[in-house]
């Protein structure tokens, strides 16, 4: 692989907008701590073996799942570890906006196309050792290309190269898309958004994930009310069970 090329209600605002990195806006916050404990948490979690690659995913859309995965990538990367974040979810995509990258190209066309270079969609950020890679545009079959062995080989390839893959990945519950990247992953977090998931729904995800014997390493409680529950900020984090 080449080197990095240099950086030049469902609710669609992310999708328009991308996502607000309050980990890097405001990089002594109590939120931010709140993902710097996440990560710390994760880090942990592995103390008997080393995580080369995270997926991050949610039962719906709308739990905050790529705000958490671009915030905890950004958080690695800034321990030192070469952290990249990769668009998985290719039909409510992130990162482009959120990074601001106007090229349209991003991992649907390595995918599709046998001659297409990864390395002209992997890019920089303004974060030191934390890249990322875009959906691209949004295909009729994201499914297919998530479980093809083109994507397998990326994704052991990316793995080689880096400290830490992070993939943000669509909802479980919706398509099959996260079930079929959880099962190569190393390990898998679950987003939770108080007052807005269902509790079956959860316990579904849950369910789904472990049929293919997906390494759930914890669960995300998002949008926490502080003063009821003791959190400081937005984020608590508790093993799943």
């Amino acid at each position: 692989m080449a080197l990095f090329k240099k950086k030049k209600k469902l609710d669609t605002n992310s999708m328009e907008k991308g996502v607000y990195l309050v980990t890097i806006a405001k990089p002594t916050s109590v939120d931010t701590e709140q993902f710097n404990t996440i990560r710390t948490n994760i880090t942990f979690s592995s103390a008997d073996t080393e995580y080369k690659s995270l997926m991050i995913t949610s039962s719906v859309a709308s739990e905050g799942k790529s705000t958490t995965a671009a915030n905890i990538a950004a958080s690695f990367a800034k321990q030192g570890l070469s952290t990249l974040l990769v668009d998985t979810d290719l039909r409510r995509p992130t990162i482009a906006a959120t990074f601001g990258i106007a090229d349209p190209r991003g991992l649907t066309n390595f995918l599709t196309d046998r001659d297409f270079d990864i390395n002209d969609v992997i890019y920089e950020t303004t974060v030191d050792n934390l890249f990322v890679i875009p959906a691209g545009p949004i295909p009729p079959n994201p499914s297919e290309l998530m479980g093809s062995r083109r994507m397998d080989k990326l994704r052991e390839a990316l793995e080689e190269k880096l400290d830490l893959v992070i993939y943000d990945a669509p909802p479980v519950l919706s398509v099959t898309d996260a079930q079929l990247l959880s099962a190569k992953v190393d390990g898998t977090l679950l987003i939770v958004r108080q007052g807005f998931a269902e509790k079956e729904g959860v316990r579904q995800a849950v369910d789904l994930l472990k049929h293919v014997n997906a390494h759930i390493i914890g669960v995300v409680l998002n949008d926490v009310d502080a003063s009821t529950d003791g959190y400081y900020g937005y984020y608590g984090y508790g093993k799943e069970k």
